[in-house]
Order: C-alpha cells, then structure tokens, then sequence
C-alpha cells in the first residue's frame, strides 16, 4: 500500500517550517515545541490512527507509518510517534484518546504493573519515552479479570528523569496509588504483544526516516568538502561508501514497507506479522550501525563536533535500535517462531515474509 501523499507532505512541512534540526539543535529553550505541537493537533495529525467518530483523523496504518518516518528524518524531541501509538491501542479498545500528548509505558521483562480490584495500580516502568513532556501515559496492567489497558494522567505518577543516548526523556515512572482515569478490559491479552510488534515497526520507520536524512547530508557534504582541488565526491571510494549507503537505506525500506503492509492485512495471522516485523527490526538495525559508521567516516572530525547536527541523527539510531528490542532479540525470536512450525513451513515462512 502507498501512503497518503496529501499527509505525508503536510508532516514534512509543518516539521520543515517549525522545527528545522538545525535551530532545535541550537535553541536553549523549548520555545520551538509549542507551535509545533499546535500545528501538528490542527493538522490532525496526532490523532491520525482514532477513527473519525473519536475525533480523529481516520488515516491507514500505512499513512500512520509514514508520519513516523517523517518523525526519524527530522530527530525533533517530541512524542508525535508515541502519541501516534497510544492513540492507536486506545482507539482499538473504543477508548477516545484524551486531549495532550500521550506515552506508552514499554511492554517488556522489566514492567509489571497490576490493576487491583478497587481500582489502583501498582508498580513502576521504566524508561518510558517523553513521560515527563507527556499529558497522559496508556498502560497495560495485569488484574484478576484479565489485562486492562489504562490512561493515567503524568502528574499523578512519580517520576525520575532518565535519557537515552540522544538526550531523548526516558523517564522511571511510578504508579502506585494512582487511579486510571480510563480502564478497558483486554480479556484475550493480544493487545500487549501487538503493542510491542507496532512499537517495533514505529521505531524501524523512525530510523527509516532518519538513515534517509543521513545519506542526504552525506551527498551534500561530500559535493561542498574540497580535498586536493575538487569536491571529495568525485573520489571512488567516497562514491563507493555512498553507495553502500544507498544500499542500506533501500533494504530498510524495503522491509520497513513489508512490515507495514503485513499489519494492513487483516488476512493475516499474528506470526506472520511478527515474520515481517521481526525482519524489519533486524534488518533496519544492521542497517543503522553500517550507516552510522560511514557517516562520521565522511564526515571527518566535523561530524563528532557538538555543534554539527550529524550526532543528533546517529544518537537516535543507536538509542532506537535497542528500544521496542534491538536486533538480536527479533533475531532470536523470529528463529524460534520459525522452527517451532516444523521444517515443512520454513521455505514458505521465508518466502511469505
């Protein structure tokens, strides 16, 4: 499926118009985040995945998947992606998104929250991206009738500050003793595993995006760098990384765009999306460490400095590699769904995905 070009266009433009990389990166405030929030909410894009009756903006998951790409290719702190995310999960569960920005609390090992028979949660999650720039946080907690999925209100939680490599809030969030102020029932408990696979997907998208805008800022830099008379470009081995670039960034859209396009199925059962998934995020994060490491290769000692914006890109791509599982997890599991269908299954597994 193709997305909306109509959409896509006017994410790149409100992010081009009011959060350029190079003034975020250089503003000592957040001064540049409120009219951006403000014209993203108008735009709808916030709430692009609630359908329209909820008051959203009804757009496919592909549309979706394409904002978030958008979101990697200009590395603007703000939780667009999550909002995105916790819109989506509510909206399934006939939950209207409340107003603000919204989190997702991470399904993993490390969070156990529980919904207790009068109501109250417990226990605490960590890392949870933008928590403390966020209105609301969705969360997915286990009870005696089943798994609940949640909307807490931030001010309500105790919260330590926390960052991933970027300087991105990753926050450790209490919950005890706080009362949802929405709670619906997930009595099949899918919900948390398709959370985690479409968290998947928003973060290979998001690096999609990102690796993109790398190998563009490669191309021109190289054209402008002189070296011995003429632009660095012009030598074979700087077209040759450039290449190897250009090779990465097709894969990644390549099984970024079968990612997406196995969740817009629905004739599709969970493992085959997991398939398609579990190859994105693989594949995308090979793709980022090759990427990276060309890129500051080119750029020289330019591209390590605090004031070129190469390392708010590679930053990001390190730290989104690792989160929603990093590549070697996927790549365990995915071996793991694969041989559990029998040695029958495994050329058609390979060639469905």
């Amino acid at each position: 499926m193709i997305p909306n070009t109509i959409i896509v266009e006017t994410t790149r433009r409100i992010f081009r118009d009011l959060a350029d990389p190079q003034t975020v990166h250089n503003s000592s405030d957040e001064s540049w985040c409120v009219p951006l929030w403000s014209a993203l909410v108008e735009a709808g894009l916030t709430v692009a995945w609630c359908a329209e009756d909820k008051g959203g903006a009804g757009a496919s998951l592909v549309d979706g998947f394409a904002i978030q790409r958008v979101v990697g290719e200009f590395a603007t702190p703000i939780p667009l992606a999550e909002t995105l995310l916790a819109s989506w999960l509510l909206d399934q569960v006939k939950i209207k998104p409340p107003d603000g920005r919204i989190t997702v609390a991470p399904v993993d090992d490390k969070t156990e929250l529980t919904l207790s028979d009068d109501g109250f949660l417990t226990g605490v999650a960590e890392r949870v991206p933008f928590a403390r720039q966020s209105d609301h946080i969705v969360v997915i907690a286990d009870s005696n009738d089943g798994s609940k999925i949640a909307t807490v209100r931030s001010a309500e939680c105790a919260l330590w500050h926390g960052h991933n490599l970027a300087g991105e809030s990753r926050d450790r969030v209490s919950f005890d003793g706080v009362r949802p102020a929405h709670v619906a029932t997930d009595s099949n408990r899918v919900y948390a595993t398709k959370l985690k696979l479409m968290g998947a997907t928003m973060r290979a998208m998001q690096m999609t995006g990102a690796i993109e805008k790398i190998l563009n800022m490669c191309v021109v830099y190289t054209q402008e760098r002189i070296a011995f008379g003429r632009p660095i470009a012009k030598f074979q081995v700087i077209q040759h990384n450039l290449a190897i670039m250009a090779g990465e960034l097709a894969a990644a859209l390549a099984v970024t765009g079968a990612a997406a396009n196995a969740f817009c199925n629905s004739s599709n059962s969970m493992n085959e999306v997991l398939l398609n998934v579990a190859s994105a995020k693989i594949r995308v994060g090979e793709a980022a460490n090759e990427v990276c490491a060309i890129a500051h290769q080119l750029h020289g000692a330019i591209g390590f400095t605090q004031e070129h914006i190469l390392h708010c890109y590679t930053h990001r791509l390190w730290s989104w590699r690792d989160e929603y599982d990093n590549e070697a997890i996927w790549a365990v599991l995915l071996g793991n769904t694969i041989s559990a269908h029998g040695p029958d299954e495994l050329w058609p597994s390979l060639t469905a995905a």
